[in-house]
Order: structure tokens, then sequence, then C-alpha cells
């Protein structure tokens, strides 16, 4: 199969679709690659290493969509390159249809069978493919809200970690997920007062267990929400439900009983925002304000990062691309977690979640 790589082109998204490496892989398995020229310098990767790693380089992204059997991309196509795209061809990459239906439309009428990152399942439950970024993304939240709630960038000039005689941030994260998991490590980490909020019980104990104390986790209802924003000097939202829209856990009207110039850091904006009041951002303008709290809601944070990001990407994508590659879309016909990442196919939406979330 020819796989072809365009450059990313999405605002502040520097990070590749294969890694040199794993065009590589692709190579040794006897598949062809093209790659865009300077598609792999965000993560500081020459056209040079590329053609070392057996791939053809080409001079524009048309000619990588017009020739490629397969597009391996990192985020969802754009107008101008879902247009290019065509019936019998395969796309691979993230694509968060939830909140998006202009891009859905896009796929359907272009007949391509797209391939969700996010919506591949693993054989032991999960997500192997969202999770990843979902790592990243959780540890920069973090980073993010710290940056965030110094005073010179609009927050309440508190130290995430305090020091001795004075108390430190306290941090609510909303979601006990891959996520929530990393947004945890790296809070508690800088010495942080954190509480985690979850649904299931069974992952609420997991937590518990996980922490040893250095946590609170607390079962996430209305009220208990309601209690802990009302304290709290960050919020992350970071509850993710399969292929949906995310659930809005926080109203404007509750923003009202936060404190001035708290910072809620929405990672699952990708999938519509766990706040009512959240909209995308990006990396050059990452935050604004909503009734005196600073929200930072950057559609893409692992980008920041493009090298971590790129190689812990495809780390987890190559086997099932590799699998996509040798046998086409009948992968998934033979493979039912694969299956479930087949979001659009001869011009229909065929993921249940993500067909109830759009109401196609």
């Amino acid at each position: 199969m020819l796989v072809g790589v365009p450059k990313e082109i999405k605002p502040s998204e520097f990070r590749v679709g294969l890694t040199p490496e794993a065009v590589r892989e692709y190579c040794a398995a006897g598949h062809q690659v093209i790659v865009e020229t300077n598609a792999g310098e965000g993560i500081c990767k020459s056209d040079d290493v590329y053609r070392a790693s057996g791939a053809e380089i080409v001079d524009t992204a048309a000619e990588v969509f017009e020739r490629a059997d397969m597009i391996v991309k990192v985020k969802e196509p754009q107008p101008s390159e879902w247009v290019q795209l065509r019936e019998g061809q395969i796309l691979y990459t993230y694509l968060h249809l939830a909140p998006d239906p202009e891009q859905a439309r896009g796929l359907m009428n272009s007949g391509v069978s797209a391939v969700a990152y996010e919506t591949v399942t693993g054989p032991g439950g999960g997500l192997p493919l969202l999770a990843p970024m979902s790592e990243v993304a959780g540890r920069l939240s973090i980073e993010a809200a710290g940056q965030a709630l110094k005073a010179h960038n609009g927050g309440r000039g508190v130290l995430m970690g305090g020091v001795p005689g004075v108390l430190p941030a306290k941090v609510v994260i909303l979601g006990g997920g891959v996520v929530g998991t990393q947004a945890a490590r790296m809070a508690v980490g800088l010495g942080a007062n954190v509480e985690i909020f979850d649904k299931s019980l069974h992952r609420i104990r997991q937590l518990d267990d996980m922490f040893q104390g250095r946590v609170t986790t607390r079962y996430s209802t209305m009220s208990t929400i309601e209690d802990a924003i009302g304290q709290a000097d960050v919020v992350v939202g970071a509850v993710l439900i399969p292929g949906a829209s995310a659930p809005n856990l926080v109203t404007r009207d509750m923003l009202k009983l936060m404190v001035p110039r708290a910072v809620l850091v929405d990672v699952a904006i990708d999938q519509g925002g766990c706040f009512e009041t959240s909209h995308p951002t990006t990396h050059q303008e990452p935050t604004y304000e909503v009734e005196g709290v600073i929200h930072y809601c950057v559609a893409n944070m692992p980008g920041a990062v493009p090298l971590t990001s790129s190689y812990a990407l495809n780390n987890a994508t190559l086997p099932y691309g590799l699998a996509l590659a040798n046998r086409g879309i009948t992968a998934c016909e033979e493979d039912p977690h694969l299956m479930n990442g087949l979001n659009v196919h001869q011009g229909k939406i065929v993921n249940a979640a993500v067909k109830e979330s759009l109401g196609f």
C-alpha cells in the first residue's frame, strides 16, 4: 500500500503522523511511504532522515493526498484537506467528530474510510491510541494551570506547592481516567492539595490505593462538585465518554461560586469541553476570562511538546496502522477493536456513539 504523510496545518501543531522509525517499519513490511517535505520539522527530523528510513519526499500536500492509498495524520483534517480525500482511501488520525458536524459532513461527502485513533479500543478495554496523548495532556494541564495562576497572566498569584507556612494550591480534578491520573501525579509531585472526582466506585478505590492518601477521592455529583470548586484554585476537566461529546460538569452559574481569578483547564475541549463556558483556544492565546475565572482551553495541548508526543503516539498507533496497510479496510472487519475506530465509511457515520452525538 502507498502510505502518505502530509505536514500538519492546524495552528501550532508540530507533531507528525509517522516518525522516521515508523516509516522504516512500514517499508520493512513491504509498503511505500511518501512524506510531504518538512513534515518532520517540528520534531527536528529532516527530509534526509526520512529518506534514509525509506520514504519518498514530495513537494506538496496535494501530491500526498492525490497519490496515497492511506493518509496518516495526527489532527483532524482541516477543510482544505477533507476536500482532497476520496472514495476508496483510508484516513487514519484523530477525528473528534462528536462536536464537529461540519467535518463529519465533509468526510461523509468525500467517500473516505476514516479510522479515528480516539475510538479504537484495546483487548483489555480502554482506548490505547488515545491514552498516550491523554498522558501528555494530563501532565501538561498542571503546567498550564501553574502558568495561568501567575499574577502577570491574570491568575490568583498562587504557587502550586506553596511554601512552608503558606497553603499550597487546591487542585480539583474532574475525572479519574488517564488524564486525571496523570494530572494528579504532577500536582501531587509539586505539593498541591489534590481532589479527584469520578462516578465509578471501582475507579475511586483504584485511585485511593494508587495514591496512598496523597490525594482525596470523591464521588462525583453536582453537589460535591459545587462544594469543591468553591474552594479551588485550579479545576481540571478530564472527563471522556468515548466517541461522544463531553458532559458539561461546571455551568456558567457555578463559576460565580469560585474564588476570583481561579483557573479552569479543559482537557476535554477536543470533545466539546467539560465546562459550559469553554471554547477552543490556541497556544498563542491560550486563556480568556468568564465571570472572573481564567479558562485554559487549548485544543491540541500535546502539540506543545511534539517530539515527545509524536513518538508516544506512534508507539501506540503503529500496530493498527500496519494492519490497515496490510489488509486495507477489511482489517476493521477482522478486528472488533479496530472496527470501533471506524467512524466514517461509504458516506455514512458508522460508529454508534459518534452517530448519536451528531444526531445524523
